[in-house]
């Protein structure tokens, strides 16, 4: 997608519709689609894709998320913390993929007013982290409990006598509908306590970053990033349990057991082998408890519904634990290189310490310490949130649409995903109310027609690359969370306007871990294509989740399209030494599967390579 002026991206009326896709507005709440009444504020704004959560076209149920992400992010930045420079990120989706945009404050004297508000506020969190974040956890296992306990059971004939002898007074078909309202509300509740910390987090981070890129002005991005490099977080816990269970089975001498196990193996087949031993037995026992809750852990980041949990597709885990079995058959030590890391950090901070003066130095160590003490919970909310959190909140949306196939209103299972979630809620009166009376649910027809429409819309919608961006360059990126989650500063955005029409063989974007590596391209377009990656081949997709850290065990390089110094991409590959450079914008769309590329982690750029013989 391209525009004859290169002072800008294209407006949201200027994008192509795909073919079959004619009318896919009609499936979203009003307020996330772009509209002749909102055109000339959209026109005059900047808006950039995040696949970063959403890496492809979203089913209509699936775009609550949208709403609660910049609901919750809004709420924290713009009203709450009261952020000086930035308020909240706007949203829509178009074509089916989700768009935001980064809301700044420019005018000097409104940003000295927030910024007496935000010193206040921000100093009572970040002078009391520990406590705060400590009861932040106890709020987020309360909340997913909650979600838990909600049932959404097939309606019954009768309502049990109880309903009577108890003199309940009310229906147990209402329950549908409380619990829905309940399961809504917690996912909602969830995301405003996600960003109850996290710009904090990036703010802690981005005071430090700018002290030192003034204090040095040479210092590059990565020695910044390193100097908060090797902090143990629970983030990596998963893959720990992973390479524990290698290691296990290695001394149990049951490492030939995953000799060749693949994503495509089945893991029941696997499972059944090793029951049959003693050591086998032994390997289960530990494998068992692994998987609560380390297990529940989505392949990529949970916010679509066609999404595994390692629990509920087993062969995901199985193959992670496969390829460190055959790294340590190899002789190769698959710990992560944690000693390595912090000696690193170390280094780096006794080096540009001793360049300041007696009183930057305390200056210094503050902001070091404070970018240190907020750094595990920029990772470690993922956790919470978009794995524990979602996984739980995906399963009760596929009970609903079980509850809708029972009562005969839907075909299939997956047709509640057709539904936006105020469409599901009038649908759900529709089923308890016609049941309660005893005739037809009035809206069945119309629906399963609906539906049926709306699998060809989303099947065009996903077969489409998302452009990285729409609309108007701002002056300056200052939102702390498209600056540090999605690599979306002010240089990144005017490299990716000259990329869109054309680039000279290289793609420019952010040194997300160190070193240079050259190999052929695996260009990756969903979690499920984890299996086709190779040893010795360079990772290449939208965006990659903490969930691939095996993966990375293979690859020896990663390029993503979007993503920052402290996206969850930079910090893996940073975590587990591999050189990545995130946030190109075209990577997915420039690179092909089988080519050959340089990867310079230290200065972001990749580059393509002559083919061997030309």
């Amino acid at each position: 997608m391209t525009t004859n002026d290169h002072h800008r991206f294209p407006f949201f009326d200027e994008a192509q519709t795909p073919d079959g896709a004619t009318g896919w507005e009609s499936m979203y709440p009003y307020f996330l689609v772009p509209s002749e009444e909102t055109r000339e504020e959209e026109n005059s704004r900047f808006w950039f894709a995040d696949t970063m959560h959403w890496s492809r076209g979203v089913h209509p149920f699936d775009s609550i998320g949208a709403e609660a992400v910049y609901l919750g992010a809004g709420q924290n930045s713009t009203r709450i913390f009261v952020l000086p420079t930035s308020l909240g990120l706007d949203v829509r989706v178009v074509n089916g993929y989700v768009y935001i945009s980064p809301i700044a404050v420019t005018d000097p004297e409104e940003i000295g007013r927030r910024a007496a508000f935000f010193q206040e506020r921000a100093g009572y969190y970040y002078a009391n982290w520990d406590e705060l974040y400590g009861r932040w956890k106890e709020k987020m296992l309360a909340a997913i409990e909650s979600m838990r306990t909600l049932k959404f059971v097939p309606l019954p004939e009768l309502d049990p006598v109880e309903v009577v002898t108890e003199a309940r007074g009310r229906s147990v078909s209402w329950d549908v509908i409380e619990n829905y309202h309940r399961l809504i509300d917690e996912f909602f509740l969830v995301w405003q306590y996600h960003f109850e910390f996290l710009n904090l987090g990036y703010g802690g981070y981005i005071t430090f970053f700018q002290f030192c890129r003034q204090a040095f002005p040479q210092i590059s991005e990565q020695d910044v990033a390193r100097m908060v490099a090797g902090v143990d977080v629970l983030a990596f816990r998963p893959d720990d349990e992973l390479r524990g269970l290698a290691a296990l089975a290695r001394e149990l001498d049951l490492a030939e057991r995953f000799a060749g196990f693949t994503a495509a193996s089945p893991a029941g087949e696997l499972l059944d082998a090793l029951s049959g031993t003693e050591n086998g037995q032994v390997w289960l026992e530990a494998f068992e408890k692994a998987k609560n809750p380390w297990f529940n852990y989505f392949a990529e980041y949970g916010f679509t519904h066609d999404q595994d949990t390692w629990a509920a597709n087993l062969s995901i885990p199985l193959t992670g634990i496969a390829r460190y079995v055959a790294k340590i058959q190899a002789g190769e030590d698959i710990s992560r290189p944690v000693a390595r890391l912090r000696e690193e950090r170390d280094r780096l901070v006794t080096e540009y310490r001793a360049l300041l003066t007696e009183d930057e130095a305390p200056q210094f160590d503050a902001l070091l310490n404070l970018a240190r003490m907020v750094f595990p919970y920029i990772e470690e909310h993922n956790i919470y949130v978009e794995h524990w959190a979602h996984a739980v909140f995906w399963e009760k949306a596929w009970e609903l649409g079980d509850l809708l196939v029972s009562a005969g209103f839907t075909r299939e299972r997956d047709d509640v995903f057709y539904l936006n979630r105020f469409e599901l809620d009038t649908v759900l009166f529709d089923v308890v109310e016609s049941w309660a009376i005893g005739v037809p649910a009035r809206g069945s027809k119309r629906w399963q027609a609906e539906i049926g429409r709306r699998r060809g819309i989303v099947a065009a919608l996903r077969s489409q690359v998302a452009p990285p961006a729409y609309g108007i360059p701002p002056e300056q990126v200052t939102d702390p969370f498209a600056v540090m989650n999605y690599g979306v500063t002010t240089e990144r955005v005017q490299e990716w306007l000259g990329a869109a029409s054309g680039n000279d063989g290289r793609l420019t974007g952010i040194p997300g871990g160190p070193g240079t590596v050259e190999g052929v391209v695996r260009v990756l377009r969903t979690e499920n294509d984890l299996g086709l990656l190779q040893p010795g081949e360079i990772l290449v997709a939208s965006i990659t989740a903490p969930s691939w850290a095996a993966a990375f065990s293979v690859a020896v390089g990663v390029v993503t399209d979007i993503g920052g110094m402290m996206s969850h991409a930079a910090i893996v590959c940073r975590e587990y030494g591999l050189p990545a450079v995130v946030g190109t914008g075209f990577a997915t769309a420039t690179l092909k599967t089988g080519q050959r590329v340089r990867v310079d982690g230290d200065t972001g750029v990749v580059t393509i390579l002559p083919e061997v013989g030309e």
